[in-house]
């Protein structure tokens, strides 16, 4: 008789049920963030989305139910562009556990000016990367009062070519949008990394995971109205990218992998299989740039001092 592996392919397709557990998801009102959301709410978890727009997290909500009939879907008023708000935000899961959360809301501007947060943090990395950090102090207890939580940050390929400057981390000398745009989603991955390392270091049993979609494209991604909308022309356009690059539904595997995957372990990166591009997820080599620990404990104590809170520490 043939071998059979006791552990079975993974199908995009075909989840796991979830039930009787607890996600959020920050940004899933849209893009990668809402199939994240809409993929899991298909597995009969309860998903919260994170969103500083009620408007357009109703508009989520409502097509997410369209195609998961019965849903058990609901909105976190979130902004992570301030701080002061997180924790109060936090109060408002009402929840005694939360199973993961997934790091995924994110601004990406394309030309100057230079823009700050509230607390005056520059945008990019003030929302992207300070923002979870100190998101993610407030729901520790939560996640470790779960069986097994998880932390899953979702990064970026721009973030591939880009090197962390820890004299200058806001771009407050030279600011240039595409740049700052990929090291917010650099300090976010060495974030999570380091995340993981410091949770082992206590015992937790919460794990940290990092992924990215690869190349994510509107133009090959399905419509989802009114949050998304894709007319033939578009799709037409955006079809010979279809080669190498794939569209935001199939972005989303990744992270969904990781929140769901018992096989999963904390410290992994998770990316689409076809050259970090576009396919089915797995798991790849860590980026040499992301193995720099000496970086990651940097990052951690400027991040510490910028937000006034350690995601690991004892709370003051």
């Amino acid at each position: 008789m043939s071998s059979v592996s006791s552990t079975p392919r993974w199908d995009v397709h075909r989840l796991p049920r979830a039930h009787g557990r607890i996600f959020l998801v920050t940004g899933g009102n849209a893009g990668i963030g809402y199939f994240i959301a809409e993929q899991l709410s298909a597995t009969g978890a309860t998903v919260v989305l994170g969103s500083r727009s009620p408007m357009k997290a109703e508009a989520a909500v409502t097509a997410i139910r369209g195609r998961v009939p019965g849903a058990r879907v609901r909105i976190l008023r979130l902004d992570l562009a301030d701080l002061a708000s997180l924790e109060t935000a936090v109060d408002a899961l009402e929840s005694a556990h939360l199973d993961a959360v997934v790091h995924n809301a994110g601004v990406a501007l394309d030309d100057p000016p230079r823009r700050t947060t509230v607390d005056g943090h520059e945008l990019m990395f003030g929302t992207n990367h300070l923002g979870h950090f100190a998101l993610t102090r407030w729901l520790m207890p939560l996640l470790s009062a779960a069986p097994a939580g998880r932390v899953v940050t979702m990064g970026s390929f721009a973030a591939k070519t880009e090197r962390l400057d820890l004299d200058d981390p806001q771009s407050r000398q030279d600011y240039r949008p595409k740049r700052s745009y990929g090291r917010s989603k650099l300090a976010q991955m060495s974030f999570g990394l380091e995340l993981d390392r410091r949770l082992l270091a206590t015992g937790s049993a919460v794990a940290s995971v990092v992924v990215h979609p690869g190349g994510a494209l509107d133009s090959l991604t399905p419509s989802r109205p009114p949050v998304h909308v894709r007319t033939p022309g578009t799709w037409l356009r955006g079809a010979p990218a279809g080669v190498l690059l794939q569209g935001k539904h199939a972005g989303a595997w990744p992270a969904v992998r990781a929140v769901l995957d018992p096989d999963v372990r904390g410290g992994q990166l998770w990316g689409p299989r076809v050259f970090g591009l576009r396919g089915r997820p797995r798991t790849e080599p860590v980026w040499a740039h992301l193995t720099d620990t000496a970086v990651a404990e940097r990052l951690w104590d400027t991040s510490r001092t910028l937000t006034g809170v350690d995601p690991v520490g004892v709370p003051g």
